[in-house]
């Protein structure tokens, strides 16, 4: 809080559990939709052996590298968007929409 109590008010407790839950919630959503997609791509339904071979555990590596690069890449584009419509005012007034 600042010195004249205009700052930011400060969470409570219950509001820091739960923004601590949804964001545990939206990684594994996140993880489970790596998981699937990666499994579906580089995976073969029939399994010949209890672990990976070579060229599986290649594929779910690029497969996961190239998610996570697209996944950072939405996300810096949401930011951008989102800054640039709270410098403009939401897109209302005057050159929004």
């Amino acid at each position: 809080m600042s010195m004249f109590g205009f700052g930011k008010p400060q969470p409570s407790s219950a509001e820091k559990i739960a923004a601590a839950e949804q964001e545990m919630d939206l990684f594994t959503d996140m993880f489970n939709k790596l998981q699937q997609a990666c499994m579906k791509k580089c995976v073969p339904k029939e399994y010949r052996e209890g672990e990976l071979n070579k060229g599986e555990g290649v594929c779910i590596d690029r497969c996961s590298s190239k998610f996570f690069d697209v996944q950072l890449k939405i996300s810096e584009l949401l930011q951008a968007e989102a800054a640039a419509k709270g410098a403009t005012g939401g897109g209302f007034g005057i050159g929004g929409m």
